[in-house]
């Protein structure tokens, strides 16, 4: 064993499907012989991974690579190399930054992980992630000219890498992709589909959750809802990002075949689920949402009530058909309007958590004090605080308070 490893500091932004990644190339370098270092701000090598998916993303992401050449400069760092989806849309940009010393975007094929990997989710969760890449060319988005396109995860090693997890303490298995619902439309042989790969999940031994991330309310099958109903550890928990509710906003955002799906998913889903937890995603500002159907948009998320949601303002992103769309609300509106959904899912979240309090749930704790429920996706949705420090447990929760989109927890002994 080496007494003095160099040192990786690593510095993750964007999705948790980025941070996957992030975690099969620092596991590798462990394997190599490197260590993490004990202070972030100080490393043999610092990592700087990256998402570019909108302007915000970006303005982190260099904001983040030019922080770890200053502290190159005061001899903190000895190298600062930038991987992920910001070398990968902009190959040309390593310029910008002097002293970067290696630029490499986005893999083209799938790396299979370290056995054991590392997790930076901790003992309890993980993500799994099951494809690369994607297959739809919404107006809006540049994921497909940085991700490629659809990519399929071998079923076998995605089980592998499930049993090794689950035998590590996890209690939560995460399926995350671009899409994950369009999993094995890629594969050649035999036709395989999501609800294959989760019904093997559902046959392994033990008492955790298996939740889905994203899935896209025209992919929603009859299968996947059967799977949700019926297996053992299925979480009861649908993230369904509609991006707008009003036809005409959508077909311009390239999502015409989902505009009947996307009216009816929150009321289809509680009628076939029981006890289900809906998520969903809302753009404003996307060219054609006019004052009249922005009021429309806010009148349909008042009806169909998501436990949990998420808004940003549209961003024109070069290389993307909505970036050439005209009747494009200002930026500035965009963003009132955003603040406008938020406000309104807050008082709306705070009338629903409400009812919440007195009642009992299972939840996982995921750090000393915190837990998560069912229906509290990880990093998204809030947290319970609870009066337990059984990491990677579960335990029985009565929720006594509300604290913002948290709740405070007594343990049901």
């Amino acid at each position: 064993m080496n007494p003095n490893p160099q040192t990786v500091a690593l510095v993750s932004l964007g999705c948790a499907k980025n941070a996957v990644d992030l975690q099969i190339r620092a596991g590798k370098l462990i394997k190599q012989g490197f260590a993490l270092s004990p202070d972030p701000d100080r490393a043999d090598l610092c990592i700087v991974n990256t998402c570019a998916f909108i302007e915000s993303a970006r303005e982190e992401a260099e904001a983040e690579i030019v922080r770890a050449l200053e502290l190159k400069h005061r001899g903190n760092y000895g190298k600062v190399v930038v991987t992920g989806c910001y070398p990968k849309r902009y190959p040309k940009a390593r310029g910008k930054f002097p002293g970067v010393d290696g630029w490499e975007g986005v893999p083209d094929r799938w790396e299979e992980p370290p056995v054991p990997g590392l997790r930076f989710t901790g003992k309890a969760f993980a993500y799994l992630k099951i494809a690369e890449g994607c297959a739809h060319r919404c107006a809006y988005c540049a994921i497909p000219a940085i991700r490629g396109k659809y990519r399929s995860r071998p079923l076998e090693s995605i089980l592998a890498e499930a049993k090794t997890l689950l035998a590590t303490g996890c209690r939560e298995l995460n399926i995350v992709a671009q899409d994950p619902m369009l999993y094995g439309c890629d594969l050649k042989g035999r036709k395989t589909r999501l609800t294959d790969l989760l019904w093997r999940l559902d046959e392994l031994e033990g008492d955790f959750w298996v939740r889905v991330l994203y899935s896209y309310p025209s992919e929603i099958t009859e299968e996947f809802i059967g799977w949700l109903v019926n297996s053992r550890h299925a979480a009861r928990y649908v993230d369904v990002p509609l991006q707008h509710t009003v036809p005409a906003v959508l077909e311009k955002m390239g999502r015409k075949s989902a505009i009947e799906a996307t009216r009816l998913a929150a009321d289809l889903l509680r009628d076939l689920v029981p006890g289900i937890t809906l998520r969903t995603t809302i753009m404003t500002g996307f060219p054609g949402e006019t004052e009249a159907r922005f009021n429309m948009l806010l009148s349909d998320l008042r009806r169909m009530q998501f436990d949990h949601l998420g808004c940003f303002a549209y961003s024109p992103e070069e290389g993307t058909r909505g970036a050439k769309l005209g009747g494009r609300p200002s930026r500035k509106l965009a963003e009132a309007r955003q603040k406008a959904v938020m406000g309104q899912a807050q008082a709306l979240w705070s009338i629903r958590s409400k009812r919440l309090l007195g009642q009992e749930f299972k939840a996982l704790v995921v750090a000393p004090g915190i837990a998560r429920m069912e229906s509290q996706a990880p990093d998204v949705d809030g947290v319970t605080y609870v009066d337990s420090d059984q990491v990677g447990e579960f335990v029985r929760v009565r929720l006594v308070k509300v604290k913002g989109f948290d709740f405070e927890a007594d343990t049901v002994r």
